[in-house]
This record gives structure tokens, C-alpha cells and sequence, in this order.
């Protein structure tokens, strides 16, 4: 969760021209975790000149109030993203990606990064926009409509809401082009919830990919995350294992063969 002082200092930046919000990381209920496409992790800048900490951020264009818009997004640092980009995602997050339980309990919980001062929630109630996409493509036309609950507090149109400039902090004022501060959102994901995506790049198959929006004009602004009903019938949590399983029974059959041979030279 975001403290007060952080959002106060960036809060006075009443003049900023771009601003930006990510899906940093997310979470399943049953396990496993990922990050949204095009994220790059530590080397992307917390503080500094927009620049330097947009590079990573999705926008989505369109229309900021309807999340069901088809594509990806695109980032200043990967150019229009792709469903390949999940190769990426799981090499920097691990093989399992977030998995969430099919009854109705599941939920995907994450980090949402607010870059500059208008990448934050929609509304004062903190909501996000959710689609989830079943095929995995990016067609979030044909998805279901959700919404992410956070703690964060927007102005109706993706901007954080402006609040008094703490004495404390009017010394850093030169860093309020920037935010910085992460807060935590969930989005329940419904009963019923079946995913088709498979990925070549990758290997995985049974995944949906969710987008996570603000409405915010200059955008919008979020991410784009896979994730897997627990219980079915996957790659992307098994194709680790199997390699290794394979690479394993590979080394034991060599071994057996040599010691095969050198008893037959004793002999």
C-alpha cells in the first residue's frame, strides 16, 4: 500500500503532461505469479524524468472508459506487444504462472505501480477496469467484463486526487513528476471460467490473459497478465519439470552405457 507522504509529494505536481500506471506483479490464489506483458522489472527507474520511468508502462488508446477494446497495448521500451511476449514474462517470473481456483473463490491479486500522478484508479472507491479474454489472443471484445478493487483513491478520470503538500516533503518537490508508490488490487475471478491461449514462444496452453485498465484519457494505462484455472490440463507449470525430468533419465542412460562398457573391458 502507498503511504500518505510519498502520494503527497507527487500529488503536487499539478502541471504533468504524461503520466503513467503498471501491473508491476500478480499473484493466484492457488499459486504461482507473473508480471504484466513488456514489464522490465529492476531496470526500469522508480524516480527520475518520465523518460526513463514510462518505458515499461502499457497504454492501451482507444476508449479510456471501454476496457473491451482488442490488442495488447504497446510500451515505449517493447513497441506493440504480443502474446509471444509471455516468454519473457515467465523467464523473468518463474514457469508457473498464477493460478486461481475454478469455484468461484479464485482471485488474482497484485502490484499496481502508479508511475506518475494520473496513472492510478478510475474512481474514489479505487476501482480498475478487468476484461478477461478466454482465448488468450488479446480479443478483449468477446471477454468478461470485471473490475479490480484497490485502496487507491482516483478523481473519476484516472488521476490521483490532490491533497495538501506535507511541510516534510515540499523539499523533494522537484521529484513530483514522479509517484512511485505501489498499491495492492484483487479481482475475483468468476465460476466457471474456462482458458484456451496457447503460446509457441512459451509453451503454455490453457491460460486466459487479463487486462487491468485505469480510465484515464492519456492512456489508458495498466497491463495485460496470464494466469491458469488450477486443475487443468497445462504446459506452462509442467514444461520445467519435464525437461529437467528428461535431461535427467538422459544423463542416468549415459552413465549406465559407459559403466556397461567398462565392465565389458574387465572382463
Amino acid at each position: 500500500m502507498y503511504t500518505g507522504s510519498i502520494l503527497v509529494l507527487a500529488l503536487s505536481a499539478a502541471t504533468m503532461v504524461s503520466a503513467h500506471g503498471k501491473v508491476l506483479s500478480v499473484v493466484g490464489n492457488a499459486g504461482g505469479n507473473g508480471t504484466a506483458l513488456g514489464i522490465k522489472g529492476a531496470s526500469i527507474a522508480t524516480f527520475g524524468p518520465n523518460s526513463a520511468t514510462e518505458k515499461d508502462t502499457t497504454v492501451f488508446g482507444g476508449n479510456a472508459n471501454d476496457p473491451t477494446t482488442n490488442g495488447l497495448g504497446k510500451t515505449t521500451a517493447s513497441g506493440t506487444l504480443k502474446v509471444a511476449d509471455l516468454a519473457d514474462t515467465m523467464a523473468a517470473s518463474g514457469s508457473t504462472l498464477p493460478q486461481v481456483s475454478a469455484d468461484g473463490t479464485g482471485t488474482i491479486t497484485g502490484t499496481w505501480r502508479i508511475v506518475t500522478s494520473d496513472g492510478t484508479a478510475n474512481n474514489k472507491n479505487g476501482d480498475l477496469f478487468a476484461v478477461i479474454d478466454s482465448t488468450g489472443t488479446g480479443a478483449y471484445s468477446t471477454g468478461t467484463q470485471l473490475t479490480a478493487t484497490s485502496d487507491m483513491v482516483g478523481n473519476g478520470q484516472g488521476n490521483v486526487v490532490q491533497r495538501t503538500v506535507t511541510r516534510a516533503l515540499r523539499a523533494l518537490g522537484k521529484r513530483a513528476t514522479n509517484v512511485g508508490a505501489d498499491a495492492p488490487f484483487t479481482v475475483k475471478i468468476p465460476a466457471g471460467t474456462t482458458c484456451t491461449g496457447t503460446d509457441a514462444t512459451s509453451g503454455a496452453t490453457n491460460f486466459c490473459l487479463m487486462k487491468i485498465a485505469n480510465n484515464n484519457n492519456a492512456g489508458p494505462f495498466g497491463g495485460s497478465i496470464a494466469f491458469q484455472v488450477a486443475g487443468a490440463s497445462t504446459s506452462s507449470n509442467t514444461t520445467a519439470a519435464a525437461t529437467t525430468a528428461t535431461q535427467a533419465n538422459a544423463k542416468a542412460a549415459k552413465a549406465g552405457k559407459t559403466a556397461r562398457r567398462e565392465q565389458m573391458f574387465k572382463a
